[in-house]
């Protein structure tokens, strides 16, 4: 007894006494939490996801003759928000309790933070693929996300979109949207991305994901109207940045960048070599006759 009691005492085998109780306590609870879920095979997709997805169509034209309702259930031709400006397309469902809340999230956050604004230098789409929805739904959630982007006006640009069965089709299979109904839990299974149209009415780009990038949205729609929008600044940007359609994201192009260094340094060291020149020239002494 006396023995352990010196054995406790000391402090190294205190410290290695309670770094092993720690160690067994955090070992044993992830090892009862992996016992209590439910065993998953992460390696099977789902019957039901193996149609949905995006096949990306870049440079195809979206048919613009199609018939949506508006926000105020009025009839609409797709091809009254084009033909001056870029258009970012977004096909969700109103009643979706998550995926789809998340992208318009996302989007009106990102949009908010480029200086362009919503139905100036462009607008926004954003259609139902659930033929049951009602404009009633489209109306409350172009109030709420006009609202939340904050910016006058900003209602004539974005548009809140419903539709029947066969024009909702045409249109996400135009854009390479593919997505599947689950009649057991009512809820729509599809992919989380925004298309880039350009004011003809042709596939841009695609941005994936629900966070996009705000420089991406801002390249993405200067590009897209040929530079009619943005700034010089946004023309040079283009001229240092590509866009990789396997990321849906622009990413600095090495090559360029360095050929415009280089241009600016001949230019600067040319610059040099003539203010010297000058200056060399007229300090030298008049010759005399």
């Amino acid at each position: 007894m006396k023995r352990f009691r010196n054995f406790l005492d000391s402090g190294s085998s205190r410290a290695s006494l309670i770094a092993a109780s720690i160690a067994l306590a955090l070992l044993s609870a992830p090892a009862q939490a992996q016992l209590q879920a439910p065993v998953q095979d992460i390696g099977v997709r789902p019957e039901l996801l193996k149609d949905v997805g995006v096949d990306q169509k870049l440079n195809q034209s979206v048919p613009l003759n199609l018939t949506f309702r508006d926000e105020h259930g009025k009839p609409v031709q797709l091809t009254q928000y084009f033909g001056q400006k870029p258009v970012i397309l977004s096909l969700v469902y109103y009643n979706c309790p998550m995926l789809c809340t998340q992208v318009l999230n996302g989007l009106e956050s990102s949009l908010r933070l480029i200086p362009m604004d919503i139905g100036k230098q462009f607008d926004v789409l954003t259609v139902s693929i659930d033929p049951t929805e009602r404009p009633v739904l489209a109306e409350a959630k172009q109030a709420l996300y006009t609202g939340l982007y904050g910016r006058a006006n900003a209602a004539q640009g974005w548009h809140f979109l419903t539709g029947d069965q066969q024009q909702i089709r045409q249109l996400a299979n135009a854009v390479g949207f593919r997505y599947a109904y689950d009649p057991g839990s009512k809820q729509f299974a599809h992919a989380s991305a925004i298309m880039l149209l350009t004011p003809e009415g042709k596939i841009s780009r695609y941005f994936y994901g629900i966070q996009f990038s705000s420089r991406d949205l801002r390249l993405g729609l200067v590009e897209a109207s040929e530079g009619k929008i943005g700034t010089p600044v946004d023309q040079m940007l283009l001229f240092c940045y590509h866009y990789d359609p396997s990321t849906g994201k622009y990413g600095l192009l090495i090559s360029r960048l360095i050929q415009a260094a280089g241009a600016v340094t001949v230019l600067a060291i040319g610059s040099l070599i003539l203010v010297l020149y000058r200056k060399e020239r007229y300090a030298l002494p008049e010759r005399r006759a």
